[in-house]
């Protein structure tokens, strides 16, 4: 293997790094917005939920699937451009809001908007380093290559739950946390997203000479006319999207990914409003708690990743991933409360499904689908995806924001169950689902799904 694709994935990690950070910045804050008196900002955990669920509007209103389409029609290199930099715009649009002091209704729209370019503009481009990691690691380790810039990008995660409860510190008592130490954690955000714009630029230049230079890409559609450079397949059309949708694997995988990764993204935009009453740890240890799940990806993803190039076994990994994903929800729900450990053993189990399904899951989608609708397949799958997080983010908020019997501690607990009881069912679908692909393997073999990514 040559040097210059890692050094490409190099390139593409950074930006994606920069919008995992961004999108989870608040996740180990959550617990402020239960008392929005406490917050000049003023949201409330409602506010929050809508908030956090403008990320999915334009992915899921066709933005995600028209998108997908243009990528696969003028590459990644032209779209992908276009796209980061949407996504460092609806960030500097949130960071604004936040710092705006706009009442607490108009700051939430405008950072509700903000919110809205930035998830298309992240999911875009997420799709186009996908897209360009099938593309330049197609004869080699693609599933550890996938693993890695997942893993890497997942480290923005870790890095937002651990740095943003120490960019906004716990004041005393009755204090409120001002405008511009709320915005603390965006603006970070905001200039690890510049770099990653810079080292985007770095790989566009790169590809383009890597087009100029490999004729062996000609199985994906390019840039320059998107024609293979050897007419071995057609260039991409509109209708070839019916296609997608009449493949059963392929919609099979997609309602895997919607349920699984509503599981646990969703729960991280939440992960100190249930763990803090659930558990009864302070916040920092909240932070270090579900920090857990972006950092053991760091470790596992990319030697699941080595797993599946390897061994294979994919629907496996998947089914494994979802049960000990379920395993974690069910003592979130139902362990005893006020037990740190329960909350760090949910934490491992949850941190290991979390390596596993993925690992599995996005190197199966070129095993079924042909490469020319590559970037149109995996938009799809993110368009569902989103859909199912815009509405479950939205669900957890408005439970937690629910009116109930107690004191102050007893609602929170109260709310944090319900919303883990929310999870369960989401996880008892997903595990039916790659039970379904499973059996799917085992019947049609020609499909290789359980085949090793390297063959």
């Amino acid at each position: 293997m040559k040097v210059t694709p890692w050094l490409a994935l190099a390139c593409l990690v950074v930006p994606m790094f920069a919008s995992y950070f961004f999108d989870d910045m608040f996740s180990t804050l959550s617990h402020l917005f239960e008392n929005p008196s406490l917050i000049e900002l003023g949201w409330n955990a409602a506010d929050y939920g809508l908030y956090t669920s403008g990320y999915s509007v334009l992915c899921v209103f066709g933005g995600l699937v028209i998108c997908g389409m243009l990528l696969d029609k003028w590459g990644v290199r032209i779209t992908g451009s276009i796209f980061v930099g949407m996504m460092a715009g609806g960030a500097a649009l949130v960071a604004w809001a936040i710092t705006s002091g706009l009442p607490p209704k108009t700051s939430l729209s405008v950072a509700y908007v903000g919110c809205m370019l930035f998830g298309l503009g992240s999911e875009i481009a997420g799709v186009a380093v996908t897209r360009s990691i099938a593309k330049w690691f197609k004869d080699g380790p693609m599933a550890f290559a996938m693993g890695l810039q997942l893993a890497i990008a997942r480290l923005g995660t870790a890095f937002a739950l651990v740095i943003s409860p120490r960019l906004v510190a716990a004041k005393a008592p009755g204090e409120i946390y001002s405008l511009a130490e709320t915005a603390r954690p965006a603006f970070l955000g905001l200039g690890l997203m510049a770099a990653g714009m810079v080292l985007w630029a770095l790989f566009v230049a790169m590809d383009a000479r890597f087009d100029r230079k490999d004729p062996s890409v000609a199985s994906l559609p390019q840039d320059d006319n998107n024609k293979s450079k050897d007419n071995n397949e057609e260039a991409f059309r509109f209708s070839d999207v019916l296609g997608l949708l009449k493949n059963k694997q392929f919609i099979m995988i997609a309602l895997l990914c919607v349920f699984f990764y509503s599981s646990i993204i969703s729960f991280k935009k939440f992960a100190s409003a249930i763990l803090i009453p659930r558990f009864g740890v302070p916040v920092e240890a909240a932070s270090w708690m579900v920090s857990m799940l972006p950092f053991s990806t760091v470790i596992f993803a990319p030697l699941f990743g080595i797993m599946v190039d390897k061994v294979g076994k994919g629907t496996r990994w998947m089914v494994a991933g979802a049960i000990l994903a379920l395993i974690a929800h069910l003592l979130l729900a139902f362990a005893p409360a006020g037990i740190p450990f329960y909350g760090y053993l949910s934490m491992v189990f949850l941190g290991f499904g979390y390596s596993l399904v993925p690992a599995a899951m996005w190197p199966s989608v070129p095993k079924l689908v042909p490469s020319k609708v590559l970037g149109t397949a995996y938009s799809l799958i993110y368009w569902v995806q989103n859909l199912g997080l815009m509405l479950f983010k939205m669900f957890a908020g408005r439970i937690l924001a629910a009116p109930s019997t107690g004191s102050g501690d007893a609602r929170a607990a109260s709310g944090a169950v319900g919303v883990e009881v929310m999870f369960v069912v989401i996880c008892i679908v997903a595990l039916l689902l790659a039970v379904g692909l499973r059996r799917t393997s085992s019947r049609k073999p020609e499909l290789r799904l359980d085949s090793p990514s390297g063959k």
